[in-house]
């Protein structure tokens, strides 16, 4: 008796394993031709550019250089990954026109203080800047790439344009 059961599982494994097949594996292979080039579809207007910086707790944006084309729509999204608060460790994306110091737009922008969004002159020496921002929040900008150059661009919260500054470089 026994060994009828283990002959009707042994018969039973077989049959489990047998009719459950190998799935048939389909791969798109692409074929390219040697000497050609791949063409590339392309879901956004190449007219557009978006561009996600972030900004930390340690006084960090994740991007230190920004390439764009002269006259090319420009969006950037800024995004404060930390948890602290906008009173301790706001954050914002401000574009310097050229020629402008990073420290003494620095020092002009913790005098002109939170009122001012920490922008200070009305934004006199400032092509483009977002809203500051805290912990867990995020602002956008759209704006039109200025003429071909390198510009600065800094976060003015007080002390902060030391380590969060970076190149934006319009070709």
């Amino acid at each position: 008796m026994k060994t009828l059961r283990y002959s009707l599982l042994a018969v039973l494994l077989v049959l489990i394993y047998s009719c459950g097949g190998e799935k048939e594996k389909k791969e798109d292979k692409e074929q390219i031709k040697i000497g050609t080039k791949k063409e590339e579809s392309k879901s956004e207007s190449s007219a557009a550019a978006t561009i996600g910086l972030t900004g930390d707790d340690l006084m960090q944006y994740n991007i230190k250089e920004i390439k764009v084309k002269a006259g090319q729509e420009v969006t950037i999204n800024l995004r404060h990954i930390g948890k602290m608060d906008i009173k301790v460790m706001g954050h914002n994306f401000v574009l310097l026109k050229p020629g402008v110091s990073i420290t003494e737009f620095s020092l002009k922008a913790a005098e002109a203080g939170e009122t001012a969004d920490w922008i200070p002159d009305n934004g006199a020496e400032v092509i483009v800047h977002t809203k500051m921002i805290g912990g867990g929040q995020s602002t956008s900008i759209t704006f039109t790439a200025p003429e071909a150059g390198t510009y600065d661009y800094i976060c003015s919260f007080p002390g902060h344009s030391a380590l969060m500054k970076g190149k934006f470089i319009v070709e």
